[in-house]
């Protein structure tokens, strides 16, 4: 595990530089409200963070190109042209003049420092500055061995986006999916992961086996997904910083969508015997296996609550297939889903009030969200086929898979991940090098 020294930026220097700094009123200061819709994007200017040597001076670039991309993908930031730029990295480290940025319609400003201390670990400083109330916002400093910088711009844009919005960031993450490549009759099928950009990416199985539906694990840096290995269903645990694998069990007939409970326990699937489907938990340190349904209907997709108490599925017991909500012991069963066509893929938020979903209606795919009660269902898109939504840690974005058709040979078909946030306005497509399916997003990175 890669640790990162984080320091809030203090100092005689800087205390007398923010006396002579006017501060903004309570209610004057700068925030973005991102609970009410669709919202203007915020003018922001993100500098080269400044380094003497030539090579500190690259990291610094390096750095702020990685938070420029991960703010302006929240859709919530503009960042403005670097060639607009009046002050200098260097003037920057004595004192903004607030005025030149003001004259380039900047509402805040980044700056930064990056340098390479005799011990050979990277130091990084950024400052978040509020240009029209003229004071700093938020500063803090981190150290850490310089191939780890990109983590670090990860680090600083959640710094910057919870300061302006109040709510936990999600961009120190991975994202886990399915890489498809080959024909379709022989469609070889990998598992994968990649940071929420789509950097640092890598393979982790090597396509031998037939591999599907990966999720995280809500507490540690695992992975719970299902294989096929000689036609047979296995679950497995990846655990990614060691790269082990170990197998839960081999589940004769089919085994569907395995997910942690948010406790990281237990393993919650969908099993088929005798060719019934229901819901079963599975107790990772006992090995003990759970029923919790015992209908005739198929119920399938669960998914826990982030307090564990309820857990969502969805099932054709009611002549079409809903979405339902069970106490965690699979009482007090409710249908909560009420639309016309079919719902699926549900999963809970992890701030627990909203589920995420699949639907097909009227000869559409839409990928929509939905109290647990049920109401104040959305839409958020649309398509050919979308499906298999996940949630960001701080449950305002989704991420989940966009299938594109080809001819009539199936040549030109494309499915790749892409992500949206709450609004439905901000769809952004992740760079994969190969066909994606399946996506998981990770918790915030330890």
């Amino acid at each position: 595990m890669l640790r990162i020294g984080r320091t809030t930026i203090t100092g005689v220097a800087w205390l007398l530089l923010l006396c002579l700094v006017t501060p903004a009123s309570a209610q004057d200061e700068l925030r973005i409200d991102i609970t009410r819709g669709q919202v203007e994007p915020l003018p922001i200017a993100i500098t080269d963070f400044y380094g003497a040597a030539p090579s500190d001076a690259k990291v610094g670039a390096d750095i702020s190109a990685v938070v420029t991309a991960n703010l302006e993908r929240s859709g919530l930031f503009a960042p403005i042209d670097k060639r607009a730029f009046i002050q200098t990295p260097e003037a920057l480290r004595i004192q903004p003049r607030f005025g030149d940025w003001r004259v380039i319609n900047a509402s805040a400003l980044v700056s930064g420092s990056a340098q390479v201390q005799p011990d050979g670990r990277l130091r990084v400083e950024f400052r978040l500055w509020d240009v029209l109330g003229e004071q700093q916002m938020t500063g803090l400093g981190y150290t850490t061995p310089v191939e780890n910088w990109r983590r670090i711009a990860h680090t600083i844009s959640d710094a910057i986006y919870k300061r302006m919005t109040g709510e936990d960031g999600y961009f120190d993450t991975r994202i886990v999916y399915i890489a498809e490549s080959g024909p379709a009759d022989r469609r070889v099928k990998r598992l994968a992961i990649m940071d929420q950009d789509g950097a640092n990416h890598r393979f982790l199985t090597d396509g031998s086996n037939l591999v599907l539906t990966p999720r995280f694990s809500p507490s540690t840096q695992e992975i719970t997904y299902l294989a096929y290995v000689g036609d047979q269903p296995r679950v497995y645990l990846f655990n990614i910083q060691t790269g082990q694998q170990e197998v839960l069990g081999d589940f004769p007939g089919m085994t569907f969508a395995p997910r942690f409970s948010p406790d990281g326990n237990r393993v919650i699937m969908s099993l088929a015997t005798s060719g019934n489907s229901e819901i079963y938990t599975m107790d990772l340190r006992t090995r003990q296996v759970t029923r919790l349904t015992n209908h005739p209907s198929i119920d399938t997709s669960p998914s826990y609550s982030p307090d564990g108490t309820r857990i969502v599925f969805n099932s054709d017991r009611g002549g079409s297939q809903q979405l339902y909500v069970m106490d965690a012991n699979g009482g007090n069963v409710q249908r909560i889903s009420h639309g016309r066509g079919r719902y699926a893929t549900p999963v809970w938020s992890p701030r627990g009030d909203l589920i995420a979903f699949t639907r097909l209606a009227d000869g559409k795919f839409y990928i929509g969200v939905m109290r647990p009660d049920g109401s104040g269902e959305r839409l958020l898109t649309e398509g050919y086929l979308v499906e298999g939504p996940t949630w960001a840690p701080n449950g305002r974005v989704l991420a989940f898979f966009r299938q594109t058709p080809g001819d009539s040979q199936g040549r030109g078909a494309r499915t790749r991940v892409y992500t949206i946030d709450l609004t439905g306005f901000n769809e952004r497509e992740l760079p994969t090098p190969l066909d994606a399916s399946d996506p998981a997003w990770s918790p915030l990175i330890p």
